[in-house]
C-alpha cells in the first residue's frame, strides 16, 4: 500500500462518489478516497476525471449518488478561466462589494436608510483594500494605488491567472482547488505560482502535469477507473513507488501464469490417464478376464474415481486462472498515444528558417537541430511561428492586424509541420476521419482508422464532427495528421504542446522527439518537457523583438 495520509480530520472525504452527465458519460463511478489538510498534487490520464472531481468538491457539480464532504469552504480556480475584460482586479480577487461599501460609507453620501445594509456588507472587511493590495504585493504584482480599480482586460494571461490565487488565498478559504493553474503562464509567472504553492498555508488540491509543480506538494492522489489512490510524497517518490509496485504486480502475474499453465498440463495428464485406464478396462471385457459382476464393479469404482480427479484437476485449472485475472488486475494497461516520427532524412548542412530580431541579426535553424523559443507572455513568439507558415503573399507573417515585437521569421523549406496553440487547423464541420484525410489524401481509410487509433482515437469517435472534441482530444487528432503528412516534415514547429497531454502522453512525446531526425522549434512553458527533449539551443525573445542567446540547461533525453 502507498504510504498514506493518515489523519483523524482530513480536509476532503469522498465517500462512494458518482457523478454521471445527462448523455450518460460517468467520469466518475464509485470513488472514495481523502485528501489531507496539506498540499495535494492529483494527477491522473486525459479524460480521468480530475476537473470533474474538483467541480463536485467544489460544489459546481452534484453527484449522481455518493457524497463529498468538505471541512469549511471550498474555493475553485477553473482550468479555462473566462473572464470579462470589463472586470476588475477586486472583481478577481473577490473583494469588490466590501471594497465599494466602505468607499461609500467613508465618502459620507450614503443616505441613512442605506448605511446598515452596506454595514451588513462591510462586517470586519474594513481593511479589504489594504489586504487586498498587500496580498498582490506579496505575491510579486502589481500594487500601486488605484490597482484594485484596473481592468482585467490591462493585465496579462499569467497576471491574471496569478491574481486569481491570490483571491483564493485572500479570501481564506478552508479548501483551495486549482485546476491546470500554469498552463500558459510564461517562466516568470510560473516560478511565482510555484512559490505561492510552496508557502501555501492550509488544504490545497492542485490538477497538474507542471512536473516541478508536483515536487512541492506534500501528497499525491491519482485519480483513475475504480478509485483514488493517495501517497504521502511528491510526484517523483510516488512514480518510484508505482514502478516498483508495477514490476512486482508483473512478476505475480508471470508466477500465476506459470501456475496457470502447469494445472493446465496437469489436466491434460490426469486425462490421458484416465482415458487409457478406460481402454484397458474395455480391453478386459472383450477377453473376459474377470466374471461379469466384477467387471461391473470394477467399473464403477473405476468411473467414481475418474470423475474425482478430472473435478480436482478442473478445480485447480479454474482456480489458477482466476489467479491470473486477479493479477492482471494489479497491472496497469493505461491509454497513453503511442507517437512515431518518420524520418526526414535532413542533412546537418540544410538551412530549414532564419529568425531576425529588431536589431537585424539573423539566426539560422539547420539540419536536425533543436531550439526552443522562450520569452514572456504576449512578445510575440506565436505571431513567429505563424510566419513560418504563412502564404508567401501574408507580409504580415499571417496574422491580419500584424501583431508582434517586429521580428521576423522565414521557412527555408516547403516541408513544415506546424502545431498550433490555439489548434484551430481543423475545420469544424468536417468528421475526424475527413480532416485528418484532408492531410493525408493518399492514405486509404483503414490505415487512418489504426493511426488515430495510436492517438487514443477510435470507434465512433473516427466519424464524430471535429466540432464535438474535447481539447486533448482535438490535440491528437491534429498531431495525428501532422505526423502523417508525406513526405514527411523537415522542420517540426510546435506551439506549447504539452498543455492539453498528461503526463503519460508528455512521455511518449518526448520519446518520439528523441527519434525525430529533422528540425524542432518548440514554443514552450513547461521547462521540465524543454529540458527532456536534448535541445540544442534557446532563443529568448525580447519585448523589443531582439533575439538573445538564452541559458541551455541541458536535460536528459526521453524517459520518463
Amino acid at each position: 500500500m502507498p504510504t498514506a495520509l493518515h489523519q483523524s480530520h482530513p480536509a476532503v472525504v469522498l465517500q462512494d462518489l458518482t457523478f454521471s452527465w445527462p448523455d450518460g458519460a460517468t467520469p466518475i463511478a464509485g470513488v472514495s478516497g481523502a485528501f489531507s489538510r496539506g498540499r495535494t498534487g492529483l494527477v491522473g490520464l486525459n479524460g480521468a476525471g480530475k476537473s470533474t472531481l474538483l467541480r463536485l468538491v467544489a460544489g459546481r457539480l452534484r453527484p449522481t449518488s455518493g457524497s463529498v464532504s468538505v471541512s469549511g469552504v471550498a474555493d475553485y480556480l477553473p482550468q479555462h478561466l473566462t473572464l470579462d475584460v470589463d472586470a476588475t482586479v477586486a472583481d478577481l480577487l473577490g473583494v469588490r462589494d466590501v471594497v465599494d461599501a466602505v468607499r461609500a460609507i467613508t465618502d459620507g453620501d450614503v443616505p441613512a436608510d442605506r448605511l446598515e445594509p452596506l454595514f451588513d456588507v462591510v462586517g470586519d472587511g474594513w481593511d479589504a483594500e489594504e489586504r487586498a493590495v498587500a496580498a498582490l504585493d506579496a505575491a510579486g504584482l502589481p500594487s500601486s494605488d488605484g490597482v484594485l480599480d484596473r481592468r482585467v482586460a490591462t493585465l496579462s494571461g499569467g497576471e491574471t491567472v496569478l491574481t486569481a490565487v491570490t483571491g483564493i488565498r485572500l479570501r481564506g478559504a478552508d479548501v483551495a482547488l486549482l485546476d491546470e493553474p500554469t498552463n500558459n503562464l510564461d517562466g516568470d509567472a510560473r516560478e511565482r505560482l510555484h512559490e505561492i504553492v510552496r508557502t501555501w498555508r492550509g488544504a490545497l488540491v492542485v490538477v497538474s502535469h507542471d512536473r516541478a509543480l508536483l515536487e512541492l506538494v506534500d501528497a499525491t492522489a491519482e485519480l483513475r477507473t475504480g478509485g483514488l489512490t493517495t501517497f504521502g510524497g511528491p510526484y517523483s517518490a510516488y512514480e518510484e513507488w508505482l514502478r516498483g509496485q508495477q514490476e512486482a504486480a508483473r512478476q505475480a502475474l508471470r508466477d500465476a501464469e506459470q501456475v496457470l499453465q502447469r494445472e493446465r498440463r496437469e489436466r491434460i495428464k490426469v486425462a490421458e490417464r484416465i482415458a487409457h485406464s478406460e481402454r484397458r478396462g474395455r480391453k478386459d471385457v472383450v477377453e473376459r478376464r474377470y466374471v461379469k459382476a466384477a467387471i461391473n464393479d470394477r467399473r464403477n469404482s473405476a468411473e467414481k474415481a475418474q470423475a474425482a480427479r478430472r473435478g480436482q484437476a478442473a478445480d485447480k485449472e479454474s482456480a489458477a486462472r482466476a489467479a491470473v485475472r486477479e493479477a492482471g488486475r494489479a497491472v496497469r494497461d493505461d491509454d497513453s498515444i503511442t507517437v512515431d516520427l518518420p524520418d526526414p532524412d535532413v542533412p546537418s548542412s540544410r538551412r530549414l528558417a532564419v529568425l531576425r530580431g529588431t536589431d537585424g541579426r539573423d539566426v539560422v535553424l539547420a539540419g536536425p537541430e533543436r531550439v526552443a523559443l522562450t520569452g514572456p507572455n504576449g512578445v510575440g513568439k506565436t505571431t513567429l511561428l505563424e510566419m513560418l507558415v504563412a502564404p508567401p503573399d501574408r507580409p504580415d507573417g499571417g496574422r491580419p492586424d500584424g501583431a508582434g515585437s517586429g521580428a521576423r521569421a522565414e521557412a527555408l523549406t516547403e516541408r513544415v509541420g506546424y502545431l498550433p496553440q490555439r489548434l484551430d487547423v481543423l475545420d469544424d464541420d468536417r468528421t475526424v476521419l475527413d480532416a485528418v484525410r484532408d492531410g493525408a489524401p493518399h492514405v486509404a481509410p483503414g490505415d487512418l482508422r489504426h493511426w488515430l487509433a495510436r492517438f487514443l482515437v477510435r470507434g465512433d469517435q473516427v466519424d464524430r464532427p471535429v466540432a464535438t472534441l474535447s481539447g486533448g482530444e482535438r490535440f491528437r487528432v491534429t498531431l495525428a495528421r501532422l505526423l502523417l503528412a508525406e513526405p514527411p516534415a523537415q522542420l517540426l514547429v510546435l506551439d506549447e504542446p504539452t498543455n492539453n497531454l498528461d503526463l503519460a502522453s508528455t512521455d511518449q512525446l518526448v520519446q518520439a522527439l528523441a527519434a525525430y531526425r529533422g528540425g524542432l522549434l518548440v514554443v514552450s512553458h513547461d521547462r521540465a518537457f524543454l529540458d527532456r527533449i536534448g535541445l540544442d539551443a534557446e532563443l529568448r525573445l525580447t519585448g523589443d523583438g531582439v533575439l538573445r542567446r538564452g541559458v541551455l540547461r541541458r536535460g536528459p533525453v526521453a524517459g520518463p
